[in-house]
Order: structure tokens, then sequence, then C-alpha cells
């Protein structure tokens, strides 16, 4: 009697591309979905103020430190990057204005957001994946209460709401790290470095930033809710679904601060166009030395 072999699916690169494609709308479709449910609880109504705030310091008070240190860092690394630059079209009076619009437009919300994905999402996703293999989640279905009320609407809205709180305060902290550094080892004057800061940086930007910010909330929220309900069997489980929901966090950061940049800069250029022009004018009258 013959014995027939199991054929083995081929494994060439169209093969291997169709199946990457396949993952890709699979686990974008699941996200969605997820998302989907997650809006229909929040607009049922809020959490328990208990599970609440317990959300809320896990993701505010305890990412304080980290957020204050980073944005301490990016002032000063930004004021050290760009002095010499600056220095050679005698521009380094300047300085402020470079600085503080970098921060509170895209480093700031953007490095914050990073930390927090680590920080933040890598935990939410660890915990919620040891639940699910621990089976508490299902415990929880048992006795009646819904997972996604229960563990994914209260770190929603911690994200959401708490992370461009964060952003503001490493916004902060890194204009003070680039002023006290301009001036105290570059010697900038410190009345051009606040008048230009103030002149070039307008309530657009920081709004902007801060804007952003709340979207990065919301996608590491639910980038990290969604892998620790999904996470695989036993430990290895577990890490894989922490270190996936940082990865895929980092690059829908990227992607959403690529899109919303195009978006509000055509903003800006539409609300600012007037004073946009008058400022490159004095600048280029600045760099050829007429003022």
């Amino acid at each position: 009697m013959s014995t027939g072999t199991a054929s083995t699916p081929p494994d060439t690169f169209i093969h291997s591309l169709g199946r990457f494609a396949i993952d890709v709308v699979t686990d974008v479709g699941d996200l969605t979905l997820f998302t989907l449910n997650m809006v229909s609880w929040l607009v049922r109504g809020l959490p328990k103020r208990g599970v609440l705030m317990r959300c809320f310091y896990e993701v505010g008070v305890r990412s304080l430190p980290v957020v204050l240190v980073t944005g301490l860092f990016i002032g000063m690394v930004l004021a050290i990057q760009s002095y010499d630059q600056f220095h050679m079209m005698r521009m380094e009076s300047r300085l402020g204005a470079i600085i503080n619009v970098s921060l509170v437009k895209e480093l700031g919300p953007v490095l914050a957001a990073v930390m927090l994905a680590g920080r933040v999402g890598g935990a939410m996703a660890a915990e919620l994946g040891t639940m699910k293999v621990t089976e508490q989640i299902d415990a929880l279905r048992a006795l009646g209460a819904n997972p996604t009320q229960y563990l994914v609407v209260p770190r929603f809205l911690a994200c959401f709401l708490l992370i461009p709180m964060l952003t503001a305060f490493a916004d902060a902290i890194g204009v003070l790290g680039g002023w006290l550094l301009s001036v105290t080892m570059l010697d900038i004057d410190s009345t051009f470095y606040w008048y230009h800061s103030n002149k070039y940086v307008t309530i657009y930007d920081i709004c902007g930033g801060l804007m952003k910010s709340m979207f990065f909330g919301a996608a590491i929220a639910m980038i990290s809710c969604n892998r620790g309900f999904n996470c695989g069997s036993g430990a290895e489980g577990v890490g894989r679904a922490a270190t996936d929901s940082f990865v895929l966090s980092f690059v829908v950061i990227l992607g959403l601060d690529f899109f919303l940049g195009l978006v509000l800069s055509a903003g800006y250029r539409v609300i600012y166009a007037d004073e946009a022009a008058s400022v490159m004018i004095e600048t280029l009258r600045s760099m050829g030395g007429f003022v």
C-alpha cells in the first residue's frame, strides 16, 4: 500500500510577501475591531474612580521622572549641536528659537511618546498578557465583568489624557535646559534668547505638539492592550507581547508624526502666511549683514 507524503507549502519570496501582507491586514483589522469595541464601552460610561486613579498614577506620576530627564537632555543636546552652525552664520542670538521650536513641535512630543511606549506600553502589554496566560481575563468574564471596560478603557483614558501633560513637562524642562546651557556655557545673552523664542514660537506650535501627543497616547494604549489581549502562551508569549507593543508603537508614532506634521504644516501656512514671509525676509537680511 502506497503512503502519501504531506506537501509542504512553497517558500518563495512572493509567498513570504503574501503571508506578510495577510498578517498585516489581519493585525490591522483586529486592532480596528478592538478599538471600536473599546470606544463602544467608553461611551457607555466611565470606569470606577478607584480603577481610573490607579491607572492615572501608573501612567502619569511614575512616568514623570523619566520624562523630565528626557526633556532636559533633549534641550541641552539641541543647544550644543545647533550652536556651531548658528555661530558661523552670526545668528547665535537666535539659538533659543530653533531649540524651542524643535522641542515643542517635534522632539518633545515624539521622544516623550517613545519613552512612554517603552515604559508604559511595555508594562501594560506584559501585565495584560500575564492576566491572559493565567486566565484572569476569563475569570472576569465568568464573574460577569467585561474585560474591555475594566482593563482597557482606564488605560486608554490614562494614556490619552496624561501623555499630553507629560509632554508639556518635557517641553518645559527642555526649554529651561537649553536656556541654562546656552547662557552659562555658550555665552548667549539671556535677553536675546527669550526674545527670539517668544518671537518664533507660536501658540499654534505648542498646541500642535500637544495634539500630536494625544494621538501618540491613544496609539500606545490601544496597541499595548491589543498585544496583551492576544498574548501567546507562557513566559515567551508575554515577553513577545511586550516587545511587539513597543516596536509597533514606535513605528506608529513615527507614521502619525509624519501625517500630522503634513496637516499642521498646511494649517500653519494658511494661518501665518504673512508673518512667515516677513520672518523669512528679516532672517535673510540678518544673514547678509544688513541688520
